[in-house]
């Protein structure tokens, strides 16, 4: 079934490459949009992470704010991109894709847009960065076993432009922390 996906995903390679795509912000541009958070901000976030499904107007009682107040400070920090979601975090073993595994990517020249739009068929794909050291790309994935982690790891290598991979098992979780607990962290 995966190796059906990374197919499919050759085979709208092409219609992905002529599509005209924007690149990524700049590191200048997305330096010139960072959202300022002052203490208002950081105690309904704090309130947010510890209270994920508190009202509003619960949250302005508990911040020491007005209902208004509060909902403006949500409101903006969605709007700048601070906040992000509100979905549920999902415990992977919870929903039988208990093996973690990392793995480095070595890839051809100028592959790089088309390697992703094929990981991106493979949903055991989680995260795909881009790297230096000896790899191109580093990638989270999530398996169900050993076994299925080999299937998709052969899915990936299907893929024209991966020449290699180097993969590690994550055996335990030492710490596992969000972007919202560095910043309710101070």
């Amino acid at each position: 079934m995966i190796f059906e996906k990374v197919m499919r995903a050759v085979q709208v390679l092409s219609e992905f490459l002529c599509r005209s795509h924007s690149l990524s912000p700049s590191i200048g541009d997305r330096l010139s949009n960072v959202a300022t958070l002052d203490d208002i901000d950081i105690t309904l976030l704090r309130l947010m992470r510890s209270r994920p499904k508190t009202p509003v107007a619960e949250l302005a009682r508990l911040a020491h704010v007005a209902r208004g107040t509060a909902q403006a400070r949500i409101a903006r920090m969605e709007q700048t991109g601070v906040i992000v979601g509100y979905g549920p975090d999902l415990d992977a073993a919870a929903i039988e894709h208990g093996v973690l595994a990392f793995s480095t990517l070595q890839i051809a020249q100028g592959q790089g847009d088309a390697v992703v739009a094929i990981l991106t068929a493979i949903p055991q794909v989680l995260e795909v960065y881009a790297v230096t050291g000896t790899g191109d790309l580093m990638c989270r994935i999530v398996a169900r076993s050993n076994e299925h982690l080999h299937e998709v790891l052969q899915a990936m290598l299907a893929a024209p432009g991966i020449l290699r991979t180097e993969t590690n098992l994550a055996l335990h979780t030492r710490l596992r922390r969000r972007e919202i607990d560095l910043v309710i962290a101070g």
